[in-house]
């Protein structure tokens, strides 16, 4: 049976056990924790560091009342950080190339940030459905569009995440078999095409970083739409 590249994608069982469980679970482990010592070591100091300035960048621009929510987008972009490295290690998988894993993190945070502008600020939330100075002829039609266009926010943050990291896992493996391949016939061809592959896996882990960064920093725009 021919093997499709797309079998990387599907979700593993080792022994009944679903790996993607074991994914999941990993980023607790690989980060480090707060310990009550005066003095931390150096990648302790480097990664508090990262998430303070992470902190400052994502909720600067936000109100009081959305600063509450910062352990909760900071926590998810730390776990989505986590996950989408711990993908690139060879014999790993990443949960977040299923849109289904995605959209559960998607479509209750988008929720919750709609609901708070519901309580909160009702006139305001609807306000975004129609704008001003409005001609009457185009307001149910203005209505329909920002009302989809309200719905469709999940979806893109889910499908984001997916395509981007799909994408990138799919070219790694597509540049990694062509490696194999030439190396027997065009070894020299081999070793360029390998080139290409250390630039591109180097790009993966960019892309890695600010794929969870994108994901939480629309997330907070959202949240600063409620509040």
């Amino acid at each position: 049976m021919a093997v499709s590249f797309f079998d990387q994608f599907m979700t593993p069982i080792y022994m009944g056990v679903p790996l993607i469980t074991m994914a999941t679970v990993m980023p607790r482990v690989a980060f480090f924790k707060p310990t009550p010592q005066w003095m931390t070591g150096r990648t302790t100091a480097l990664q508090t560091q990262f998430i303070n300035n992470a902190t400052y960048q994502l909720f600067a621009p936000l109100s009081a009342k959305s600063h509450t929510w910062a352990l909760l987008i900071i926590s998810l972009m730390v776990f989505l950080l986590g996950i989408n490295l711990l993908g690139l290690l060879p014999y790993t998988f990443t949960p977040t190339t299923q849109l289904s894993f995605n959209m559960a993190f998607a479509v209750p945070a988008w929720l919750a940030t709609v609901i708070i502008g519901l309580r909160t600020q009702p006139t305001h939330a609807f306000a975004h459905l129609l704008p001003e100075s409005t001609p009457s002829l185009l307001m149910p039609v203005l209505v329909v569009i920002e009302t989809i266009s309200l719905i469709i926010r999940p979806i893109a943050l889910g499908v984001r995440l997916t395509a981007n990291l799909t994408a990138g896992h799919l070219l790694i493996q597509l540049i990694s078999t062509a490696v194999f391949t030439l190396f027997t016939t065009h070894t020299v061809l081999s070793l360029l095409t390998a080139s290409l592959l250390v630039m591109l896996t180097t790009l993966e882990i960019a892309v890695a970083m600010i794929q969870a960064y994108v994901f939480v920093l629309l997330l907070s725009l959202y949240l600063q739409e409620n509040t």
